[in-house]
């Protein structure tokens, strides 16, 4: 590669440079269109193809093009299967040093790339233009059939299967893009699990779905994130984990237009616009908008606590209750009072403050009509009419 190095500026457009060892003068070369200058003639000609879109370079394997020569060898390591940078921490192969580099960062924690709008930083440039985008709102990736944008590809690939549902299932309807797809649909309707885990017994109507669950015991998560190095068990936790980072929340309530960075998440959140309860307590039959909801209050009759205070031995039936005991050991009080800057442990206790500055009184007496801002004056209130 020639190499240039710059010794002093000369007028415009024009500069002193170091060559082979030789001082020698040059005129830059200035882009018409975005006014960056390059020392070679060739470097702007190469650099005016980023504005013109032209990709004179194919990969004669598969037929891809690119605007640069280097970038082609660069792919065409791909079809060659070679795998020569090896990631001296995971043992982890890849066929460019650059992709090796860029996968240490999970290691490291590096995020040297940042967000120039809010200042986010990520550990790849292609992580970094994705969240760039929810703040431009730009939405690249477009779908032939219905025309509906995504900002990611990934996001647009997962919405094409929606148009490719030609699989239909004789006793719902329901459609498959597969036919993998409906035979393992079909085994809903017969009830039947032919597998089996070896470590627990439980039964699974899919050989993935078994898979999945046998990393509960294994403790295995194969899928790493790329920015920060968290791993999951399954790649769509993986895929969901991703949009923290980029900010994508490409799942939006019709109702209120509340967005969601996974499809799960927006359909609980729609239960509080339907009032839908689906799922009752076989005890009581109290009825929960959320599984999680259920769970929870199923330990009321069974008794279990398994959250456990690990500075005084308490347990809690729920994990936020055993959050806001843990407050009382540490005193972190994070509810500020915006009026007057008292902070308070639990947000209901803020809550009642805050009427102090309000005025609000909203438990009422209901024989004599005077009216408390808390709940246990109300209580203490000894009403002089029912003396009478």
């Amino acid at each position: 590669m020639v190499r240039y190095f710059l010794l002093a500026y000369i007028s415009k457009g024009t500069y002193m440079y170091m060559y082979d060892g030789a001082t020698v003068v040059r005129h830059h070369f200035f882009c018409e269109t975005c006014g960056k200058a390059f020392p070679i003639r060739s470097q702007l000609d190469a650099h005016f193809r980023v504005h013109t879109g032209e990709k004179p370079f194919v990969c004669e394997t598969c037929g891809k093009a690119f605007s640069w020569p280097g970038a082609l060898s660069r792919h065409e390591v791909v079809h060659t299967g070679k795998k020569t940078f090896v990631c001296e921490t995971c043992g982890k192969a890849f066929s460019r040093n650059d992709s090796l580099s860029k996968h240490k960062r999970v290691h490291t924690g590096e995020k040297p790339i940042a967000c120039q709008t809010c200042g986010e930083a990520f550990a790849s440039e292609s992580h970094l233009h994705a969240h760039e985008r929810f703040h431009s709102e730009e939405k690249p990736f477009v779908c032939e059939v219905c025309l509906r944008a995504f900002s990611e590809q990934g996001s647009l690939n997962r919405h094409k299967a929606v148009h490719k549902k030609t699989f239909v299932c004789e006793t719902c309807d329901k459609t498959f893009c597969r036919q993998g797809s409906l035979s393992i649909h079909l085994i809903v309707h017969t009830g039947e699990k032919p597998f089996a885990c070896e470590t627990c017994g439980k039964a699974f109507s899919g050989r993935g779905d078994l898979t999945k669950h046998e990393r509960v015991h294994t403790g295995e998560k194969p899928f790493g994130c790329e920015t920060c190095g968290k791993a999951f068990s399954v790649q769509h936790r993986l895929n969901e984990h991703a949009r923290i980072h980029t900010g994508e929340k490409p799942f939006a309530c019709e109702t209120c237009g509340k967005a969601f960075t996974a499809r799960p998440r927006l359909i609980e959140h729609a239960r509080i616009h339907t009032g839908e309860k689906p799922f009752v307590c076989e005890t009581c039959g109290k009825a929960f908008s959320q599984r999680n909801h259920l769970k929870a209050h199923v330990r009321v009759h069974t008794g279990e606590k398994p959250f456990v205070c690990e500075t005084c031995g308490k347990s809690f039936s729920e994990r936020i209750s055993l959050n806001r005991h843990e407050r009382l050991h540490t005193g972190e009080k994070p509810f500020v009072c915006e009026t007057c800057g008292k902070a308070f442990s639990q947000r209901s206790t803020l809550s009642m403050h805050q009427r102090i500055h309000s005025d609000e009184k909203p438990f009422v007496c209901e024989t004599c009509g005077k009216a408390f801002s808390v709940q246990r004056s109300l209580n203490r209130h000894g009403c002089p009419l029912t003396r009478t």
